[in-house]
């Protein structure tokens, strides 16, 4: 035996039977290592139609041992009989669970199509990207591995990574490249793309001797992986993408689907084996929190790099849920079978409120704490013990919410508390380090990208609980969240108004509170902890502003808007919401000069004082537009297309680009974003992936004008009188 420690980097399912598992040991280097392993899944069901089945899998020609089991049913509240069957080459689960599936449709099925890392996570207690000692025999075979390290730790071993990054010379969608940037270990490469074969050689030379494991690319998944694959097919050439020799590169077919409100794109997806890949185009929330954020997912899910960097903050809590659940011995649906329970229509007024909004006071104050619960909905989950077999419950020791109107059993901790309380627990440490951290710490960037991953975690865990194909989910506990919710910002409200203090304004989790003494941290410390004891919930101080303006509805000036506001924090930092600088179809031109004219109220000791200045700026940008120094680009508007091409029936502007597009061969699948210019005459606008080039004398710059003049009407005018008086002082 030959004992070894390092980092799990991967695994998958070994076509020979058992594992692949990739292994970066002390040494540096990366073993392909091998291990058996067999994954059980379970039937529940009735005694006859279980026996029917175990007959009929005995007669598969694959390899099976089948068992009577007794296993944790959350909704049923109780243990259940099952059937368990378990299948001892991977490789084989998916096609057997599938016949068996469709030939017993009346049973019952559970654990079933877990994700293979959570299954071996579970198993073993270890973490991709965790360190982890093997004990290795004959074959470089696994015969034991064992956890050195806990993905929950606030600062866990980070494994030394090789990157090669690869993008090309310009976005594919709007012109064929011409040259691959390529950067590997510091050293920046350009490589033309034509010709290929000597582009393909040169990329196998860097493969090779880089050997890196991640590839991180621009427009990989869709363009320059099938691009490079298609010319090595053409030219013979093989490309080594693929650590893993005896694998085969997976590719993923695009998708669009509904989810909060909108369509979301999802484009081809092009997965390696032995080592990664990651778009940054296509990955998830890659904007927020980077590759920083990606390994920090990979720790907490359980889902392979690959994966977490392309799904879903939704399926990620989810699969801390089912990691949570596999290690508790419970077990996890393969279809959710339960519904909401019928109710009278009074119970669901009083029950589906959502979170509690308090309207602003429209204008602009001085001295305004904002006041936070820190991750409030899932610390409501933590510490109130909301999960689906815990709310409503009918157990001997569950307690009546009077003001609330439901039970919790307190007595037992449910599975969405414990799947929840180390990611929350280890987010709040990372939030109170950034708060010491000076700013020229090196931490602070790292931390702050992996804090955004675990809050949009749990950001989504809250909507999760609500949704109807969540495998732990159930919508009287998302309400029962709610309540918890509105009651404790109540409280807050109290507490606040028994200080002495105003609330301006209440939105869901924070508010927002003026009056004396109310000018340095330090004097809400007492405030703070008088929440937290009649609330129960961590709470904190998000900053103190010297000035902070509530905005008005743009279609009643008398109608307040509750998260459409804008303000200065006593350290100069700039928060607005809602305003044209946070709207994804803002020209991004009409945003940096809104966000211009922003910092010169912000400088200035009143924000009236630096009026004039941004005036003289706001007429220096105009004269730009006007002399045709602003680029084009700067000018795209870019929206969310809903639907298919030949569907619209509108002749909204980003219809009309989408038709423009169809006939010029280029296809905008819903979901993705049409980008266009406004154009004089008729048809008005200008897709920007035309294959020709927009003429800049077309470009309807009196529209932009009224753009920009309604972006700086929305900070300024606050400040310097009517709409209408400040148009004119720019003319």
């Amino acid at each position: 035996m030959v004992e070894r420690s390092g980092w799990l980097l991967d695994l998958y399912e070994d076509p020979l039977g058992g594992l692949v598992v990739w292994f970066l040991d002390d040494s540096g280097a990366r073993r392909r290592l091998r291990q058996r392993f067999a994954i059980t899944f379970y039937a529940a069901g009735a005694p006859e139609r279980l026996r029917a089945l175990r007959g009929w899998i005995e007669r598969q020609p694959i390899a099976v041992r089948l068992g009577e089991a007794h296993r944790q049913d959350v909704f049923a509240g109780a243990e259940v009989p099952l059937l368990a069957v378990e299948v001892l080459h991977p490789s084989e689960l998916a096609g057997l669970f599938r016949r068996t599936s469709a030939a017993f449709p009346d049973l019952t099925f559970a654990d079933a199509d877990l994700q293979l890392s959570l299954r071996y996570a579970a198993t073993f207690g270890v973490s991709l990207l965790g360190r982890c000692q093997v004990m290795l025999g004959d074959g470089d075979f696994i015969h034991a591995i064992t956890a050195l390290d806990d993905p929950w730790r606030l600062d866990p071993a980070d494994p030394p990574l090789r990157v090669l990054s690869l993008e090309p010379d310009c976005d594919p969608a709007h012109a064929a490249p011409r040259a691959l940037r390529v950067e590997a270990a510091g050293r920046v490469y350009t490589l033309a793309l034509a010709p290929t074969r000597a582009l393909l050689v040169n990329l196998r030379a860097l493969l090779a001797d880089y050997d890196p494991d991640l590839l991180l690319t621009t427009w990989g998944d869709t363009w320059l992986l099938p691009f490079l694959l298609k010319m090595a097919e053409a030219h013979g050439l093989p490309l080594p993408l693929n650590r893993d020799a005896d694998a085969a590169i997976t590719r993923r077919q695009e998708r669009w689907y509904f989810s909060y409100g909108q369509i979301v794109y999802r484009g081809e997806q092009v997965h390696l084996f032995g080592r990664w890949h990651v778009d940054r185009r296509n990955a998830m929330l890659w904007s927020d929190y980077e590759l920083d954020g990606v390994l920090e997912m990979t720790r907490v899910t359980g889902l392979p790099l690959q994966t977490a960097a392309r799904v879903s903050p939704g399926t990620g809590i989810s699969s801390i849920q089912m990691l949570t659940a596999l290690r508790m011995g419970i077990l996890v649906p393969w279809q959710k079978q339960q519904v909401e329970r019928p109710r009278p229509a009074y119970e669901l007024y009083t029950s589906d409120q959502g979170g509690l909004v308090y309207q602003p006071i429209v204008g602009v104050h001085r001295n305004v704490a904002e006041v936070d619960f820190i991750s409030m909905y899932p610390a409501i989950m933590v510490y109130c013990n909301i999960s689906p077999e815990t709310i409503d419950s009918h157990a001997p020791q569950a307690e009546m919410v009077p003001a609330l109107n439901f039970s919790i059993d307190r007595a037992r901790e449910g599975i969405v508390p414990r799947a929840l309380r180390p990611l929350l627990e280890k987010r709040v440490a990372l939030k109170y380090r950034l708060a010491d951290l000076p700013d020229w710490d090196a931490r602070r960037q790292r931390d702050r990208r992996r804090a955004s991953a675990l809050k949009w975690l749990l950001v989504t865990c809250f909507g999760y609980l609500g949704y109807k194909n969540a495998r732990f989910g159930r919508i009287e506990a998302h309400q029962a969240v709610t309540a918890y919710g509105r009651e404790a910002l109540l409280r807050a409200k109290e507490a606040a108004e028994d200080m002495g203090f105003e609330v301006l304004q209440m939105y869901v989790d924070g508010l927002w509170l003026t009056g004396e003494g109310c000018s340095r941290p330090e004097d809400l410390t007492a405030l703070l902890e008088d929440i937290r004891v009649r609330s129960g919930l961590p709470i904190a101080l998000d900053g103190i502003y010297r000035w902070v303006v509530f905005l008005a509805s743009r279609s009643n000036p008398r109608r307040p808007v509750a998260n459409r506001y804008f303000g200065v924090f006593q350290s100069g930092e700039i928060k607005m919401r809602g305003i044209a600088a946070r709207r994804h179809d803002t020209p991004p031109w009409i945003a940096r000069v809104q966000n211009e004219l922003l910092e010169y109220l912000a400088r200035a000791d009143e924000p009236e004082n630096g009026l004039p200045e941004a005036i003289v700026c706001l007429k220096r940008r105009l004269s730009d537009l006007r002399g045709g120094r602003v680029k084009a680009e700067d000018l795209l508007v870019a929206l969310r297309v809903s639907r298919e091409a030949e569907e619209y029936r509108s002749s909204a502007p980003s219809a009309r680009a989408v038709r423009q597009l169809k006939a010029a061969g280029k296809i905008i699948k819903p979901g993705q974003r049409v980008r266009f210019l406004f154009t004089l005459g008729a048809p008005g606008v200008f897709a920007w992936d035309m294959p020709e080039r927009p003429n800049p004398a077309s470009i309807d710059l009196p529209r932009y004008r009224d753009l920009l003049l309604r972006a700086a009407v929305e900070v300024l005018a606050p400040f310097g009188g009517t709409e209408e008086a400040l148009r004119v002082s720019v003319r």
